[in-house]
């Protein structure tokens, strides 16, 4: 997502800069046939354009309002995956010792086994963004050619331009990287890994009991962020609301010039009217107000791009937010998140050769 300040106004106008020259040519048509080719007759009333703009706002700060949850859903899960692997790298630390065990491990051994699972972990946080970045169908827009050199140019796409096998394998050992070869969902299956090497070490009695229990409570909770996360990642916002919201504000974009150009006519009417009633000033004044007056209704351009910017921006702030882990600038940042949890669960078992946290590209973090 952007750190620096998200959305600033040249930052909007830029990205929406085409739609605002199309919707200044939407505007101008009608008025040019209005007053130039004098289509008097071509016009609409406001009130059934008003009621259906006021109908298209209440459905658009629906799907806002749904698209924010969803994007703010996403970010509260991945804040439970912090807290939980800090929570499973300390019981690891602590919980892995010789106390019951009739075979003892040097302390050497101890801090391998540790480390084992530790790794594993960030290998299960690896695999998990990975299969969260993955395209979906209604994703395609943030996939597309225009949008992919727009990444290429501006920010980096780690899980575009580095293979999932290479990303886990440091974290993985060749026998376990070789077992997931054949599966399908990876982070999954790294559970299980850890699961299945926790029961070993109960049984070599390097975890008694109550604290391999609870163990494998963090790797239930473990289990239910992921599956949090594949639910918001698997369904979509529902595409009929989505796709009729876009039809009825394109709807209103086209008729709004004609209502708006109406008021504005009588608005010019208006200033000619006054003019009459004040014949005794200057001329200059006199020729200002009646050039005015006729030719107000080009005033409506402007506001009526400006009225169809609103509203066609905030469908593209709705569309550009229900998706929150397809890999856009404003989407949950897991692919730092992921790094930043490497750095601290590897400084609390004193490990070395711990990574950098990823380099930011123009204010960018994902």
């Amino acid at each position: 997502m952007y750190i620096k300040k998200v959305f600033p106004i040249s930052g909007m106008i830029i990205w929406t800069r085409k739609y605002i020259l199309l919707f200044l040519l939407i505007s101008f048509i009608p008025v040019f046939l209005f007053d130039v080719l004098e289509w008097t007759w071509l016009h609409l009333p406001w009130l059934p354009i008003g009621l259906l703009g006021t109908a298209v706002a209440f459905i658009q700060g629906f799907k806002n309002n749904a698209s924010y949850d969803r994007l703010w859903e996403a970010r509260k899960i991945w804040g439970g995956i912090v807290n939980t692997s800090r929570t499973w790298t300390i019981m690891v630390k602590d919980f892995i010792t010789n106390d019951n065990s009739s075979e003892k491990l040097s302390a050497d051994e101890l801090k391998i086994e540790k480390k084992k699972m530790v790794m594993r972990h960030v290998a299960w946080m690896t695999a998990l963004r990975y299969q969260l970045r993955q395209p979906k169908p209604w994703e395609v827009d943030i996939h597309s050619k225009k949008n992919k050199k727009f990444r290429e140019r501006n920010f980096a796409l780690l899980e575009s331009d580095i293979p999932k096998e290479e990303a886990i394998s440091p974290y993985l050992s060749e026998e376990e990287l070789s077992a997931l070869e054949s599966k399908g969902n990876w982070a999954s299956q790294i559970l299980g890994l850890q699961s299945s090497h926790l029961k070993e070490l109960k049984k070599q009695g390097h975890i008694e009991d109550f604290r391999h229990m609870e163990l494998m409570n963090v790797l239930k909770e473990l289990y239910t962020l992921q599956g949090k996360s594949e639910r918001i990642k698997n369904c979509p916002y529902p595409r009929q609301f989505a796709t009729l919201n876009l039809y009825f504000i394109w709807i209103f974009i086209f008729l709004l010039p004609f209502g708006v150009m109406d008021a504005f006519q009588d608005i010019g009417q208006g200033f000619i009217t006054e003019m009459m009633e004040h014949e005794h000033q200057a001329g200059f004044f006199h020729m200002l107000f009646d050039a005015l007056g006729k030719h107000f209704v080009w005033l409506s351009i402007p506001f009526s791009a400006l009225i169809s910017w609103v509203f066609y921006t905030l469908e593209m702030i709705g569309e550009n937010t229900e998706n929150p882990f397809e890999g856009g600038v404003n989407d949950v940042p897991i692919t730092n998140m992921t790094r930043g949890i490497e750095i601290d669960i590897r400084q609390l078992i004193d490990d070395v050769d711990i990574p950098a946290p990823y380099e930011w590209k123009n204010g960018v973090v994902l």
